[in-house]
């Protein structure tokens, strides 16, 4: 399925007026809109988040005098990506404005989309990212372009790329993460435990965005749009409020353990139904050959133990590049660390 083309939202005046300042900047090729705002799931005091895409760094005074008469203005804050925030003075909204360069999110699309690589967790946001953003200013249609290339089917080797990273690293290995989970609570460590549970749901979600050939929306309001997938274990809505229950301490009756462990069952399920429909659709051999690494994804005889620890927890009853070569080469990582999920 090809993903189509973004919905057309109306652009908040503050917005357009944002863009059209850095549009007057030199080196600046886009200002595109993305987040809630774009995504039909913007409230009142939802941000309005922007990303300028520039050939270099857009200039400290230039940024510190588009926010002069501003709101709390914080310029160069943002510890994810290069970015500043204010409060816009005639809306009373918080405006969030990010820095890449064209070459950096054209190499993070060519990382999944031809080379096809896998990360532990939100491995195709960046992806996401750009589909969903909303053009306000394209100075030569480059983004219109890169759009252009993003908006193709789940590339599948993609998709197997992101279960085998991600799948084996719930449980199956000794260093998985619900195996952390179960060391940190024999330590008694909240913070370590808080910790693996969210790093388990990373990947846990990765896994299933892949089984439905979507690009991964996000943490926000992940749960409402995980569960709303065609392929979604029946009971996850309930799973994870009952894992994000029992995370905190006392642990009784196993804590998070039994609750993360059945829905991790029901995600084998669904990986052991899809390779079987594949492999009737097209022949045995056309399946996939690493669901999960070999053996993976056989029923797992910690699905009797998970669900025999739920029903004494009394749990059981609970729904338990691209679009623009121009001959260089790709711009390196920059030196902070870009957040993996972007807004």
């Amino acid at each position: 399925m090809i993903p189509p083309p973004p919905t057309p939202v109306p652009i908040p005046e503050p917005a357009r007026d944002v863009a059209a300042a850095f549009a007057a900047l030199p080196g600046v090729t886009a200002v595109v809109m993305a987040g809630s705002r774009v995504t039909g799931r913007a409230d009142a005091d939802s941000d309005i988040d922007l990303y300028v895409y520039a050939d270099g760094e857009v200039p400290l005074a230039a940024r510190e005098a588009l926010a002069a008469g501003t709101v709390s203005p914080e310029i160069d804050q943002s510890p994810w990506e290069p970015g500043d925030s204010w409060l816009d003075p005639g809306s009373g909204r918080t405006i969030d404005v990010m820095y890449r360069t064209p070459r950096w999110i054209e190499e993070a699309l060519d990382r999944v989309l031809l080379r096809h690589e896998a990360s532990v967790g939100y491995s195709t946001c960046f992806w996401q990212n750009v589909l969903v953003s909303v053009p306000i200013y394209d100075r030569d249609g480059w983004f219109r372009r890169l759009q252009g290339v993003a908006r193709q089917p789940y590339p599948e080797p993609l998709r197997q790329a992101v279960i085998d990273k991600n799948y084996p690293v719930l449980r199956e290995s000794r260093s998985s993460f619900l195996h952390q989970v179960e060391a940190a609570m024999a330590h008694g460590d909240v913070v370590a435990v808080q910790h693996r549970i969210a790093a388990l749901l990373a990947s846990f979600f990765d896994v299933l965005f892949a089984l439905n050939r979507l690009p991964h929306p996000g943490e926000k309001r992940l749960a409402a749009t995980a569960t709303a997938l065609p392929l979604a274990p029946a009971e996850l809505a309930a799973q994870i409020d009952a894992l994000m229950h029992r995370t905190a301490p006392p642990w009784s009756d196993g804590g998070p353990v039994p609750v993360a462990g059945a829905m991790i069952d029901g995600l084998n399920r669904l990986l052991i139904a899809e390779r079987s429909a594949m492999g009737s659709a097209t022949g045995p051999d056309a399946a996939p050959a690493a669901f999960g690494q070999p053996g993976g994804l056989a029923p797992s005889g910690e699905e009797a133990e998970t669900a025999a620890t739920m029903e004494a927890a009394g749990a059981a009853d609970q729904p338990a590049s691209h679009a623009r070569r121009r001959g260089r080469r790709s711009e390196p990582q920059r030196t902070r660390q870009r957040k993996d999920t972007p807004r």
